[in-house]
């Protein structure tokens, strides 16, 4: 199972909302043949850490592709960028943020590139909801332990909730 995250809280010329952006980022990843399978709920999260900026709409999917991990990271990042993503600060607002979270049971570290699992999955609650979803099953391939197990760990504050 490839997961992904997605996220987005600024608008673009072309897109008024972010749901919009994130509905069209998920046309874009069939055009570079990968495959959505599920797609969670949008959910409305405050920013993490807390700050003024928008709050994010999120989302997570299932994926399935041939590509392996650094060409499906590199492919995500092309769209981001044909979404007017650009990378500055960290955790600053974002037309697009397409997260890869796990690829299946692989753990990868590299010291400033490809990181799997995602190195922060299990701190957000705004990954772990729309996670634990459509994945109840999933464990997390260095913990072993479910995205309920880690959302009940969490401590209070993050603000998420789901959209109609």
């Amino acid at each position: 199972m490839i997961l992904l995250g997605l996220g987005s809280n600024l608008p673009t010329e072309s897109h008024r909302s972010s749901v919009d952006i994130l509905a069209e980022s998920l046309k874009s990843l069939s055009k570079r043949k990968i495959k959505v399978e599920q797609l969670s709920s949008w959910y409305r999260s405050a920013p993490v850490p807390i700050s003024d900026q928008p709050w994010f709409v999120n989302a997570v999917a299932s994926l399935r592709s041939a590509l392996p991990p650094r060409e499906l990271l590199a492919a995500l990042h092309d769209v981001e960028a044909e979404f007017g993503r650009e990378r500055s600060l960290r955790n600053a607002s974002r037309t697009l943020d397409l997260d890869l979270l796990a690829y299946e049971d692989a753990v990868i570290g590299e010291p400033g590139g490809l990181v799997l699992p995602h190195p922060r999955l299990g701190e957000r609650a705004f990954v772990l909801l729309p996670l634990a979803e459509i994945a109840p099953g999933w464990r997390h391939p260095v913990s072993g332990r479910t995205a309920g197990e880690m959302l009940a760990d969490l401590p209070a504050g993050q603000a998420v909730e789901k959209l109609g």
